[in-house]
């Protein structure tokens, strides 16, 4: 039994690889509870024990907790954005392909409760946002912006939804509407994106190499001690990254 000041959360897509890093890092993290592994109905996992806890396929169960992380698919959030909204527990999205309308139906359940939605959840890739949002501002329309990403082969979409992100930031930033981003499936590569600003006189370049699944399941659970705080409201890493510089 964990103590009174605990966090006690859940981690939809507790099975997945993102959700047994989240799971094991938080298992070493005193301020907090494991309270709920959950998996989609027919999971041939629903039943066993995973640090410490059953995997369950009953989004009620969530019922309870202080929130939960949901690293699962787009259907799976939208039903578990349901069953934490009838019983008001804070939520933490990780997931990529999210619609427009999908990130409307986020910002409604968002007027009840508290919800951190990001397309990457590693605090260095968020300063990454941050660095080519400024650049993109600052520079010149002589600088022509284009991307390169690179993913493990077993990754579905292509874009990343982190160079899409990117590609978003820019275009919001200046007149080039047409970024070329180019993708790349190798391998075991974990997520490389770099954003080249290119002139007539020189080469900005702006990147980030991720080494290990832990920097988006750390940055994950540092959303969730910032979520749990909060009320109501749609949030974003860069929210949770002021918070952490106090």
């Amino acid at each position: 039994m964990g103590s009174k000041n605990q966090i006690k959360f859940g981690v939809s897509g507790a099975l997945g690889k993102m959700g047994q890093r989240i799971l094991s890092l938080a298992a070493e993290d005193k301020s907090l509870e494991i309270s709920l592994a959950l998996e989609y109905a027919g999971h041939p996992g629903i039943g066993q024990k995973t640090f410490g806890v059953v995997v369950s396929g009953d989004k009620e169960q969530v019922k309870g907790l202080s929130g939960l992380i949901d690293f699962s698919t787009i259907e799976g959030v939208l039903e578990h954005v349901g069953a934490c909204l009838r019983h008001k527990v804070p939520m933490v999205i990780g997931i990529t392909g999210l619609s427009s309308d999908h990130v409307k139906v986020l910002a409604r359940a968002s007027q009840k409760i508290p919800i951190v939605f990001s397309p990457n959840m590693s605090i260095g890739v968020n300063l990454v946002f941050a660095l080519v949002r400024e650049a993109a501002g600052r520079l010149p329309a002589d600088y022509l912006v284009s991307m390169t990403e690179a993913h493990h082969v077993h990754k579905k979409d292509a874009p990343s939804g982190t160079a899409k992100f990117l590609a978003d930031i820019v275009r919001a930033e200046r007149a080039q509407t047409e970024i070329n981003i180019k993708a790349i499936r190798e391998g075991e590569i974990i997520g490389d994106h770099e954003v080249v600003f290119e002139s007539p006189w020189d080469t900005i370049k702006i990147s980030h190499s991720a080494k290990t699944r832990d920097i988006f399941a750390k940055g994950a659970l540092e959303a969730l001690k910032f979520v749990v705080k909060k009320k109501k409201g749609l949030f974003s890493m860069s929210d949770v990254l002021k918070e952490l510089k106090r």
